[in-house]
């Protein structure tokens, strides 16, 4: 009958914040697809970081990764499931990417929107989807994510939402809604009927919920029903079936390399890093070193030698250099400019990367796009594997073995809107010698 596989294009680095023990892939030919469809986990992720393009740039990133995907599942007896991930507070290119993986791995009896992360308190509740800040649900289209320069959305009620997205071409009237009562008593029959690609939003509150939802899902899938998500991190936990991961979060110094300090990159600039950075910097043990934004581009070289000179120092010190972005957020005439700005940016943080000390303990990386560049530029991986969670939605990956220069070195993938203020001295006091 074939085995189920969650097989997950991740706009950017960050989906695997729920999960352990998988592959993220960096790169998406064939061969390599093939080879992690012969892995033993129930998921892997391709990183596509779509999230950070324009809608052009994306959409042919989505084709090709799509074209790819169904060769390689070409006359395997596997049942996917297919997983846009993207953001719990609802940025990136939607529908536009859901709209080509039914095009080309479809078609599918429906797509479902699960934005919920209960990780971090983003949860959905009567088809509204909410931020949790302290005590009180804020509905997401009152936050600073739904200003996003980029990604703006003025709805929160997400049958709303999809209209507004697809312009129209998708009615709220139309939305299917999974609320929570209808998946307490169980919705298998309802899955089972469900028939061209109809668009469908799911209701979730805790990872339970997901659960049992998830389990409807999957029975259906082995019954030949074929879907397609639009969701968050937390639905793929269930989806996975996984046990909790082999070592606590606590326990995650385990994997420092000889025991040495490490490096802090930060990238991201929404006021959660802010306010987490500034506690860091007060942190025994770490240096800061400062990327002064507006001197881009022409200072790159400038900044460049100014920031490994400083690393150097600060690592042969037995100190973490803590790199950071100058926090005031520019304004940009429109979104190719801010795209533009922000790849010049990247671009100099992964080639501050490539410039680290060989022997450096563990390195950790702020924020979705500096996290996805890293990785794949900075660091040259093909593949790493998803040891677990140091905190809630921050996921600790692993070089490989046979790395050059970071053989089996940790790698913190950390959200730029995940955590509490203390969040990022807490994922450095763990590896910390």
């Amino acid at each position: 009958m074939g085995e189920t596989r969650v097989i997950v294009l991740d706009d950017d680095p960050t989906g695997s914040q729920t999960v352990h023990s998988c592959l993220l892939l960096t790169r998406w030919d064939v061969e390599t697809l093939r080879q992690t469809l012969a892995d033993t986990a129930p998921l892997f992720f391709v990183l596509t970081n779509t999230r950070s393009m324009t809608e052009e740039m994306a959409a042919r990133v989505t084709r090709g990764v799509c074209a790819n995907v169904k060769l390689a599942l070409h006359k395997s007896n596997i049942k996917p499931i297919f997983v846009s991930r993207s953001d719990s507070t609802l940025r990136g290119h939607y529908p536009i990417e859901t709209d080509i993986m039914h095009k080309i791995l479809g078609p599918f009896d429906a797509t479902f929107l699960v934005p919920a992360f209960v990780e971090a308190g983003r949860i959905t509740r009567d088809s509204v989807h909410y931020q949790r800040v302290g005590n009180a649900d804020i509905t997401v289209h009152k936050t600073e994510f739904a200003r996003d320069s980029v990604f703006r959305y003025s709805h929160s009620f997400l049958p709303d939402y999809v209209q507004e997205k697809t312009k129209g071409r998708i009615k709220a009237t139309d939305v299917q809604r999974f609320l929570l009562a209808d998946i307490h008593q169980g919705c298998l029959g309802r899955l089972i009927g469900l028939t061209g690609n109809t668009c469908c939003v799911v209701d979730a509150e805790n990872q339970q919920d997901l659960k049992r939802f998830a389990e409807d899902v999957l029975e259906a899938v082995r019954r030949g029903k074929r879907f397609l998500f639009r969701s968050a991190a937390s639905i793929l936990t269930a989806l996975a079936g996984l046990p909790p991961q082999p070592v606590s979060p606590e326990g995650m110094g385990r994997y420092v390399r000889n025991g040495e300090p490490g490096a802090i990159i930060v990238g991201s600039y929404v006021q959660k890093t802010t306010d987490q950075l500034a506690v860091l910097l007060e942190t025994p043990g770490v240096v800061p070193i400062e990327i002064h934004v507006d001197q881009l581009p022409s200072g790159r070289e400038r900044l460049l030698t100014h920031a490994q000179r400083e690393t150097q120092k600060a690592h042969r010190a037995g100190k973490t250099p803590v790199i950071y972005t100058s926090r005031e957020e520019k304004s940009f005439t429109d979104q190719k400019e801010r795209l533009n700005f922000g790849g010049i940016v990247s671009s100099l943080l992964v080639d501050i990367a490539r410039l680290l000390p060989d022997t450096l303990g563990f390195l950790i990386t702020k924020g979705g796009i500096t996290s996805h560049d890293i990785l794949s530029q900075g660091l040259d991986l093909r593949t790493s594997r998803v040891l677990g969670q140091i905190l809630p939605g921050c996921s600790v990956i692993r070089c490989p073995a046979d790395h050059p220069r970071f053989a089996r070195m940790p790698v913190v993938i950390f959200p730029g809107n995940v955590g509490d203020e203390t969040a990022l001295r807490t994922v450095f006091d763990r590896l910390s010698p």
